[in-house]
């Protein structure tokens, strides 16, 4: 039996962490990516061409199933895939609802699942009408694109509205209610091809910036059932195949949606260190038609990103517990280069471990 073949659209460190959990399963992987030398390149096969559908075919050749990493995939490269016979999972719905942020709260409201109250701006008018709705402060995002914090404002007060509508893109934008919330918590689980279930304890995020700093688990007074029955009320419409992540404001332990994710997902890092069988090998089963792992916690986890600058291995590899991932990008501002895992037997340890290493992950 020759062993299956995974396509990957993206090479970037999701990528790379899913390639390097499909190795131990008898999984090969091929990774589109049109650099060479992408941060997937240490563990897979590199297909370096444009992302169009006149490389589709090629691309495709002996593939058993193909993911992706990040959910911006030209249209035509969707309709090629499945020209040439080769399953996409998650299904495009899933991804497509993260085309465009409106599309993806509509979805949302449509299942009954709790979100911000939100309104579609294409105009100074109309922001003026939204907030008069939806009340101010008021976040404002782009509908399309922007991650990690880009393209996004949150408006403080009325006389701040139009700059925050330009910092989102001024034009196709996304207002919505601002929500006083207690904790940012998320949800990452995994739906096999019969429908199996698989999903992660829910972890608290904390974010610096816009962008994810920190994630702890397990979490105290965690509504975990009320979580994954929101998670399949989500996944199972959507015929949904593959791990996904659902953030969550927590207010005063009612939850309520803030955004989902269509794949692996940061808040789930956590996971190669901290859990029986990662977000990242329970995803690669799960596309490829294997039966999915146990999601067990090892202990008390921890996950810190880093961004801008490179740390220094030695001083972190001293630190008891700390699991180093670099993911063999250059050095940028606010680009994530790495992240560092810790495990202990109590909170008490790990929340120490986290005040040791946090001076020593860069955020620039």
């Amino acid at each position: 039996m020759s062993a299956p073949i995974l396509g990957i659209l993206g090479g970037g460190q999701l990528g790379r962490m899913l390639a390097l959990a499909a190795h131990p399963l008898g999984v090969r992987v091929r990774v589109w990516d049109p650099d060479p030398r992408c941060s997937a390149s240490c563990a897979a096969e590199i297909f370096a061409r444009p992302l169009d559908a006149v490389h589709t075919a090629e691309f495709a050749d002996g593939l058993t199933a193909c993911t992706y990493e990040f959910e911006h995939i030209p249209h035509a490269v969707v309709e090629a895939l499945a020209a040439a016979g080769v399953p996409l999972r998650p299904t495009e719905p899933a991804f497509a609802a993260k085309h465009d942020r409106l599309r993806e709260k509509d979805l949302l409201s449509s299942l009954g699942i709790s979100t911000s109250p939100y309104a579609a701006v294409d105009d100074l008018v109309q922001l003026r009408g939204a907030a008069d709705r939806l009340g101010v402060p008021l976040v404002l995002k782009s509908r399309r694109g922007g991650y990690d914090g880009k393209g996004q404002a949150v408006v403080r007060d009325v006389a701040g509205l139009v700059a925050g509508f330009d910092k989102a893109g001024g034009r196709d934008v996304l207002a919505e209610a601002f929500i006083p919330f207690t904790r940012e918590l998320s949800l990452v689980a995994t739906r096999g091809i019969d429908g199996s279930f698989a999903a992660f304890p829910l972890v608290v995020n904390v974010h610096r910036d816009g962008i994810l700093r920190l994630t702890t688990a397990p979490t105290p007074s965690a509504p975990q059932a009320e979580a994954e029955a929101i998670m399949r009320r989500l996944m199972e419409p959507l015929g949904y195949v593959g791990t996904l992540a659902i953030e969550f404001f927590d207010i005063d332990g009612q939850l309520m949606v803030n955004e989902f994710a269509p794949r692996v997902h940061n808040s789930g890092h956590w996971t190669i260190e901290g859990a029986e069988t990662s977000q990242f090998a329970n995803h690669v089963r799960a596309v490829c038609g294997l039966p999915l792992g146990s999601t067990a916690m090892r202990g008390h986890v921890a996950m810190l990103n880093y961004l801008g600058r490179e740390v220094e291995h030695a001083a972190i590899l001293t630190v008891p517990g700390a699991q180093l991932h670099t993911y063999a990008k250059a050095e940028r501002p606010r680009r994530k280069l790495g992240h560092i895992t810790v495990r202990c037997d109590n909170a008490a340890a790990r929340d120490g471990l986290v005040a040791r290493l946090d001076p020593l992950t860069p955020w620039a």
